[in-house]
């Protein structure tokens, strides 16, 4: 996996003071987006052990209360194992902070996804406890809609994981 940024206080994606990783390459190409630079998969930096450490180092600081994941797309076939392999690792690490993806995937689809990719998007996502899900739609932004807080486009939901799979509908994140 490559990587364009990592924001090391943010606060901006997602509830609360966090970091935010910025992963490497995206297949949308969504209209309007605002990280194009992020589509490559051969730019940006390479993910290795150093950076990793440094990652979950930041995460230990004790006003981080969320980590978000971002684009890119963090769920594509190139970055979901390792954005699975970092999640666990922060379960395990920090129980309590908040673990936030920002995804052009819907929900319905990571969920009706049989193969083993899909398998690796589910529990990438169900280890999480906030997933932003669908593509950016320049002709659905709204700035002044409630939603629009953390998603960039009135298609886009915010969605409470624990919530969704307890009942098995999307239940909207509410903070």
């Amino acid at each position: 996996m490559r990587y364009s940024l990592i924001r090391k206080m943010d606060i901006s994606n997602g509830s609360g003071v966090g970091i935010s990783l910025f992963v490497q390459g995206c297949h949308f190409h969504c209209q309007g987006c605002f990280n194009q630079e992020t589509w490559d998969f051969d730019g940006g930096y390479e993910w290795t052990k150093k950076i990793e450490d440094k990652f979950l180092w930041l995460a230990n600081k004790p006003y981080i209360q969320r980590i978000s994941f971002l684009g890119g797309e963090p769920l594509a076939d190139e970055n979901v194992e390792t954005i699975l392999h970092i999640i666990k690792v922060l379960r395990l690490r920090y129980p309590n902070k908040k673990i936030w993806i920002y995804t052009g995937y819907t929900w319905e689809n990571i969920q009706n996804d049989k193969r083993h990719i899909g398998s690796l998007r589910r529990t990438t996502i169900n280890l999480s406890d906030v997933v932003v899900d669908g593509q950016f739609k320049i002709d659905k932004q709204d700035i002044n809609h409630k939603q629009m807080l953390w998603a960039g486009s009135l298609n886009q939901r915010v969605i409470d994981v624990a919530k969704s799979l307890n009942t098995g509908d999307v239940i909207l994140y509410k903070e």
